[in-house]
């Protein structure tokens, strides 16, 4: 793998439905709960020298849900878990906005935003990156950017996709895949 970093690649990763259980607006440290093989697949992205990037839209906060507190304390939990499986994100990004109270922004996914400002940071080469989660819009910014998606089964189980749009079983499997790749 290059290791220029100019040329870096990553791995950005959906939090809800794909690193954890889908569970709606989740406001609630109590509420998570790591997937399955989730906190492996990290490690072994990492391993291989991969940026993990999470990139999630919150909308519940604009709406009212819960607060960016309520928000952080549910990542807070999420950090917890993956560092007790010797795994762990390189950073993590949120839009907590929603088009029907906020109006358009550049961050909500499936907008770049997010992605874009990781990039900018860490630098990274979204055109050869991976975009993993469970529903269309987590990795329609691959048709922006480039880059190679990978929609899940889990969670929203691909929600939006087009039709004919390939699934793979969870974060495992698109971490096999990836991995095969490099």
């Amino acid at each position: 793998m290059d290791r220029d970093p100019t040329v870096r690649r990553a791995a950005f990763l959906d939090r809800d439905g794909t690193i954890i259980e889908e569970r709606g607006d989740l406001g609630d440290p109590e509420g998570v709960a790591l997937l399955p093989g989730a906190a492996e697949a990290i490690r072994r992205l990492k391993d291989a020298g991969l940026v993990v990037v999470l990139v999630t839209n919150q909308s519940g906060i604009a709406r009212g849900m819960f607060t960016r507190d309520d928000f952080e304390a549910v990542q807070q939990r999420l950090f917890e878990l993956l560092k007790a499986s010797d795994a762990g994100l390189d950073d993590a990004y949120y839009c907590p906005h929603h088009p029907d109270v906020d109006g358009p922004c550049y961050c909500r996914k499936p907008a770049s935003g997010m992605y874009r400002l990781a990039a900018e940071k860490l630098s990274i080469n979204l055109s050869r990156s991976f975009y993993v989660g469970d529903r269309w819009r987590d990795v329609a910014v691959s048709e922006e950017v480039g880059g190679t998606p990978f929609l899940l089964a889990t969670g929203a189980g691909g929600q939006g996709a087009p039709d004919g749009y390939g699934r793979v079983r969870d974060l495992a499997e698109a971490a096999d895949r990836i991995l095969a790749t490099l």
